[in-house]
């Protein structure tokens, strides 16, 4: 055998030894596990998405990365992740800026503009093109929290007793909605504001404690079973929440750089993902109710229009509340004008 034969197999058989040792390699790795809590009950869309995208970053990172996910009160409240994530309790959440709109009232323009996007590409083009999302890491570092990205399930719609067309079909109405903006807005209109958690809903709408609600979107509303005794859903782009995945910033800092950018590019697929499913499940559930006569309202643009007025002297009157509702205001109120959404 010549010497140049011999220093070939050699080498083949060095590389091979290489190849053979690769997995090994990548199993001697130490997986790093996070627990996750979501906002979300077991029951909903939301959640079954939510638990793709955790599959997904394992799949993606060959199992270096975990993430459990839990649904929301698994491990603990779903207004307390926030502090959960913060201690090193839960390692990441997916929540919703709203919920902590008494830690800063920023938080409410940056979590949910009311009345102002229609459609969550400007949304998230605000976040990720706009500054948006630097905002809400610098509002969330006095928390020792990280989030990564951020994501919507679509424009939310009102069930209520009685078609409510226009503004003035307000007056008079009980209404469950949050607190904040929505609430506000929706006093001005004339309404009575009632604050109920969401397991309430059916109950309330059903006994006549409430004539409408403000929860989620069409689908949304539907596994909840409002349709059955508020057969009037309006959809007038009130409404459009953003969720964000939120991990503790000691967890964050002992990630590799090359999961860091596998993390980041997972939440925006499920962010598109979440967005998309539950536009479909919309279309469903339109469509089944549409058989049995029940057609949503969509206000039209005069009547947006005039709404939105409102709502801009409400954003105004919040962004006096702290130095990040400015920022947060004066960016998105830009961007919604170069979009033509307002004058």
């Amino acid at each position: 055998m010549s010497t140049v034969r011999r220093r070939f197999l050699r080498a083949a058989a060095a590389g091979a030894g290489v190849v053979t040792a690769a997995p090994a390699i990548v199993r001697a790795q130490q997986a790093t596990t996070w627990r996750c809590q979501s906002m979300w009950s077991a029951a909903e869309l939301t959640y079954k998405c939510f638990e793709d995208f955790c599959e997904r970053v394992k799949a993606a990172s060959n199992g270096r990365l975990v993430l459990q996910p839990f649904a929301a009160g698994a491990v603990t409240g779903v207004f307390e992740t926030l502090d959960a994530v913060s201690a090193g309790v839960l390692q990441a959440h997916s929540s919703a800026p709203v919920y902590w709109t008494g830690k800063d009232a920023g938080l409410a323009m940056l979590g949910d503009l009311v009345f102002g996007y229609q459609h969550p590409w400007q949304a998230e083009a605000w976040y990720y093109h706009k500054g948006g999302l630097q905002m809400l890491r610098q509002a969330y570092a006095k928390y020792n929290v990280y989030p990564v990205g951020v994501s919507w399930w679509g424009v939310e719609t009102v069930v209520s007793k009685k078609p409510l067309a226009k503004m003035e079909d307000f007056k008079g109405v009980k209404v469950r909605s949050p607190q904040g903006m929505t609430a506000e807005i929706l006093s001005k209109l004339g309404a009575s504001i009632v604050v109920l958690p969401g397991g309430e809903v059916y109950s309330a709408l059903d006994k006549g404690v409430v004539d409408a609600a403000d929860w989620g979107t069409l689908s949304m509303n539907q596994r909840m079973g409002f349709h059955e005794v508020a057969k009037s859903p309006t959809k007038l782009f009130h409404s459009m929440p953003v969720q964000e995945f939120t991990v503790n910033m000691d967890a964050w800092k002992k990630l590799p750089d090359d999961l860091k950018a596998l993390l980041a590019t997972a939440v925006r697929e499920w962010t598109w993902d979440q967005v998309q499913r539950v536009a479909v499940d919309d279309a469903r559930v339109a469509a089944e109710l549409g058989a049995k006569g029940v057609t949503p309202v969509v206000w039209n643009d005069a009547e947006m229009a005039k709404v939105r007025t409102l709502a801009e002297r409400t954003w105004e009157e919040w962004s006096k509340k702290t130095p990040m509702a400015k920022s947060a205001y004066d960016s998105q109120v830009a961007w919604l004008k170069d979009l033509k959404v307002i004058g």
